[in-house]
């Protein structure tokens, strides 16, 4: 009876391996190549100054520090570097780069001394300030107020203050809504022309306006 058994239990196993030779065999499907991916440095849109960046794989790097340098990242080689041509960036990017939203401008407006009165110069820039404002849907405008060492720090940051407050006067006048713009005042805390204490240096009698 044990040798019956014996010989089931045979029988059972060389099926179960006929079975697994028969059974279809999975055949690899190749896999697909990772397309390269483009890197390319391009200027700051407000500032025009390009940075520097390393780019690395497990083949090796590309340092990347000139305005429209480019490298393609591969998986079977290390990235080189090219410079790609303003037309091929305007191809490839502009869309893109038409997207973003334009660049802060920034003026700067000159005061008399020891007043908030503006020089004959900024006044003849507060219509094109104005216009600038007037291009954006949804404007944001700081303005920030400075003065020169001459006088006390406490009574220059006030008058930072009522420079910068002047300038938002002017600019809600033509319609533009209070809530758009931030005042603030730096007084002489942050000076354009390093000065000793007490220097009358009218550089620094300034209001910086940056518009968004």
């Amino acid at each position: 009876m044990s040798t019956a058994r014996s010989s089931a239990f045979l029988v059972t196993i060389v099926v179960v391996l006929l079975a697994a030779g028969c059974s279809p065999k999975r055949i690899a499907q190749p896999t697909r190549p990772t397309p390269p991916t483009l890197i390319v440095l391009l200027p700051d849109p407000e500032t025009r100054a390009t940075g520097r960046v390393r780019v690395t794989n497990g083949f090796g790097f590309a340092d990347l520090a000139a305005p429209r340098a480019a490298t393609r990242v591969t998986a079977d080689g290390p990235p080189g570097v090219s410079i790609m041509s303003d037309a091929d960036v305007k191809r490839l990017f502009g869309e893109a780069l038409a997207a973003l939203p334009p660049a802060p401008r920034h003026f700067t407006l000159q005061y008399r001394f020891e007043s908030d009165e503006l020089t004959e110069e900024s006044t003849a820039l507060v219509p094109e300030i104005l216009r600038t404002v007037k291009l954006l849907s949804v404007p944001e405008v700081v303005i920030v107020g400075h003065t020169d060492t001459l006088g006390e720090r406490k009574a220059n940051l006030a008058l930072g203050l009522k420079r910068a407050i002047s300038v938002r006067d002017i600019l809600v006048e033509v319609g533009l809504a209070p809530s758009t713009i931030e005042v603030t005042s730096h007084g002489e805390a942050d000076l354009l022309v390093k000065t000793p204490d007490k220097a009358p240096e009218p550089r620094n009698r300034r209001v910086e306006i940056t518009v968004r």
